[in-house]
């Protein structure tokens, strides 16, 4: 039987305010959050309720076997827990069905995974603490930032004790493969890999709306007809797509949530399912395995990582940023901590980006690639003078991580320690309860 797998991406970054070379040391609060909470209103009112009260619908009419996934950033969650609840409310709604899953991330939907490890490491592990305090839930299956995907990061990723992860099945990675199968990392092959259906994905995302396409109009049992001739070996159809697609990016003018709520009747009809990704890699065999030495991701032409790492300016900026994780493993000032998060999205090396944007952007809220890199290192000379004034001045990184290093197995010698003693207290007390001396002693005192 065919199965479909619907994954949404749900994240906005906190937008930088404008920051002038003359605020570095005057002005430590770097963000627009009139642009924030109208941004997020915005598509709250567009996307997110509208969407959210039709899966739930379409999970109730189907009686649970219509299934979603969801991938929401830590950063677009801080937002609507403050801007926009009732939106958290609604996703709580849909967790209680048990036919959504949450996958795990980066917190702030960072370039982490290509930079830093540790950092890496660090922010799945608060995303996932995220998702499991606001919905009860806590992930088993992982999507990168922006579906990047190598066989180095999927080493970290099945270390982190994920079983299944999502990617991009692009050309330059299968080759002559179908994105309809499970397949399995080259580098970690107990980590299952679900690859994204380009095709069927961008036709929703990309050209449902377009009357130049020559299948205009894309309707549900057409959708359906096209996965259902599909050959018979490929069960497995991921559908991987924006959240905005749904009355922002496709305005439900356009028809886009009648088109997606009538899928599930033509599908069903068909003998064609829905599963998630936990559950297909549970139900299903991997056909092989797939190598990606170079990093891949679901956007531009090339799949790469060029989008946020491809010029001069990207690469300065990143790496600007990165040089400071030694050191922000040691801080304690909340503020500063938050900073960092937010700093960390890769919307703003994406803003500075002169292949995709060359020139004002509807993505960007700058006039250029180079406005947005100007922008982006006045706000990072600022945060980076924050964070050396919390050491000695002249302390080199070396220095700090040998510090670091000390201190962290004077953490691990502490909980040893406490360790002890609690056993230590609990043997005694169990010997106090079967002494006879003792016994008699709590007698007498009672009397």
């Amino acid at each position: 039987m065919k199965t479909v797998c619907f994954y949404f991406q749900i994240h906005q970054p906190f937008r930088l305010k404008r920051y002038r070379f003359f605020d570095i040391g005057a002005d430590h609060y770097y963000y627009d959050d009139f642009s924030n909470e109208d941004i997020i209103h915005g598509i709250a009112q567009r996307t997110y309720f509208p969407a959210n009260n039709m899966l739930l619908d379409m999970i109730k009419e189907y009686n649970g076997k219509f299934k979603v996934t969801f991938s929401i950033s830590g950063s677009v969650l801080e937002q609507m827990e403050v801007y926009v609840p009732e939106a958290i409310e609604q996703f709580k709604e849909l967790a209680k069905t048990g036919c959504v899953e949450f996958l795990a991330e980066t917190y702030s939907h960072s370039l982490a995974s290509l930079t830093d490890p540790e950092e890496f490491q660090r922010q799945v592990k608060a995303h996932s603490d995220k998702i499991e305090l606001l919905f009860g839930i806590r992930p088993k299956a992982f999507r990168n930032t922006e579906l990047i995907y190598s066989d180095d990061i999927a080493l970290q990723v099945a270390d982190m004790g994920f079983k299944a992860m999502l990617t991009e099945g692009a050309k330059h990675v299968l080759g002559w493969k179908s994105p309809n199968y499970l397949y399995s990392s080259a580098s970690a092959p107990e980590l299952k890999l679900l690859a994204r259906n380009m095709k069927f994905s961008d036709d929703i995302s990309y050209r449902f709306s377009n009357y130049d396409w020559s299948e205009y109009p894309l309707v549900a049992d057409k959708l359906v007809n096209w996965i259902a001739s599909t050959p018979e070996s490929e069960q497995l159809i991921n559908i991987f797509l924006n959240y905005d697609v749904l009355g922002s990016l496709q305005a439900s003018e356009t028809g886009i949530f009648e088109f997606f709520k009538a899928i599930p009747r033509f599908a069903l009809a068909k003998g064609i399912a829905f599963s998630t990704p936990s559950e297909v890699s549970n139900m299903m065999k991997s056909v092989g395995e797939l190598a990606v030495p170079y990093a891949c991701s679901w956007a531009g032409e090339e799949k790469d990582i060029s989008p946020w790492m491809g010029n001069i300016l990207q690469k300065e900026a990143v790496s600007k940023l990165y040089d400071i994780t030694e050191k922000m493993h040691m801080v304690t000032d909340r503020r500063i901590l938050e900073d960092w998060k937010r700093l960390q999205a890769s919307d703003h090396f994406n803003y500075m980006s002169t292949k995709l944007f060359p020139g004002p952007s509807v993505f960007s809220p700058y006039e250029n690639a180079y406005d947005a890199f100007n922008n982006y290192m006045n706000i990072l000379s600022d945060f980076i003078d924050r964070v050396n004034g919390q050491f000695p001045e002249g302390v080199e990184n070396e220095e700090l991580n040998a510090l670091l290093t000390t201190i962290l197995n004077q953490e691990e010698e502490i909980k040893r320690l406490g360790k002890l003693v609690e056993s230590s207290k609990s043997e005694t007390q169990s010997v106090e309860k079967k002494s006879p001396a003792t016994r008699k002693r709590k007698t007498k005192d009672a009397s």
